[in-house]
């Protein structure tokens, strides 16, 4: 039996981790949240971890509250702590256990720059575009191996953590993702997912704004537990890898699927950005692209399935 050790046990993610590594027998799983292990404290890390001695450790602990990070120093340097240094004794302490780490990361890591990923050139390029038609079909977005670029404070920890983790082990899985939802953590002051959100504001509301000119994917935390098991199941090589739901829709395009499917009749308007001013900038297209695994579904079939499981 592998002894396996998920940290950020209460949260969306956590969650479903525990739950789907609890259905296989082959597990032994311990549940960590905050009130059992400060991951910013990199002695009480060492000791504990070296303690239960786990075979496989899972890093599903964040800090996510992209604008409080950016208008406050004080949430900034706990982001810091959280996001970009902890991840780093995570790494130090799994590494002394000759375990495996599993760590997690944002889409926000990347600048969102499009004319970037329009010039990049698809595997068989020829030169010959008049006959071609590879850029055509190409998937457009940010590979597991292109150049990150943060534009936000947020983005810098993420990637900060991303460093931290591949400085200090070997043995990792750094798992890339964007925008998750499901069933809300039990983690007090934990930040409600996009979907919960605007399902209670077309409750109350007859008309509802959102944001139509930022591309990103969607990714169901069911699918995600999913994945995860079957990359360290199937003893993927290590390294980065993206994992969302397919498809790459606007937060208006999101929310218009969501009352549909939820059969709310609120009008949804497009806006532009400039309509919710925020203090921390975000990527006009941040879509992460899977080149390594088999994809997930589509994001509405699973937002169809968190609908059905909230009834």
């Amino acid at each position: 039996m592998k002894k396996i050790l998920i940290i950020g046990a209460k949260g969306m993610l956590g969650q479903e981790l525990v739950k789907v590594f609890k259905s296989d027998k082959d597990y032994k799983v311990i549940g960590w949240d905050k009130s059992d292990i400060d991951i910013t404290r990199e002695k009480e890390v060492d000791k504990k971890i070296g303690i239960i001695k786990p075979e496989v450790i899972i890093n599903a602990a964040a800090y996510n509250a992209v604008d409080k990070c950016e208008e406050s120093k004080k949430e900034f340097e706990l982001a810091k702590k959280v996001n970009g240094l902890a991840p780093g004794y995570l790494a130090k302490a799994t590494k002394k256990q000759k375990a495996i780490l599993v760590h997690y990361s944002s889409d926000y890591v990347f600048d969102g720059d499009f004319e970037k990923i329009l010039a990049r050139e698809p595997q068989g390029c020829t030169h010959s575009c008049a006959t071609c038609g590879l850029h055509n079909n190409q998937e457009l977005g940010f590979c597991e191996d292109d150049q990150s670029n943060p534009i936000n404070k947020y983005g810098e920890t993420k990637l900060r953590g991303e460093k931290e983790v591949a400085k200090n082990i070997k043995n990792y899985y750094l798992i890339r993702t964007s925008k998750i939802f499901g069933k809300p953590s039990k983690t007090e002051g934990a930040k409600k997912s996009f979907f919960e959100v605007m399902l209670a504001a077309g409750k109350k509301n007859k008309e509802v704004k959102a944001v139509d000119e930022e591309t990103s994917c969607f990714t169901y935390a069911p699918d995600l537990a999913k994945k995860t098991k079957e990359i360290i199941d199937a003893q993927k090589p290590y390294g980065i890898y993206h994992v969302t739901n397919s498809g790459s829709p606007t937060w208006f395009e999101a929310c218009q699927e969501l009352y549909k499917l939820a059969k709310i009749k609120t009008k949804v308007t497009p806006v532009s950005g400039d309509e919710f001013p925020r203090p921390a900038a975000r990527p006009f297209y941040s879509v992460l692209v899977n080149t390594k695994l088999n994809p997930l579904r589509d994001w509405k079939e699973a937002l169809k399935e968190y609908l059905k499981n909230k009834k």
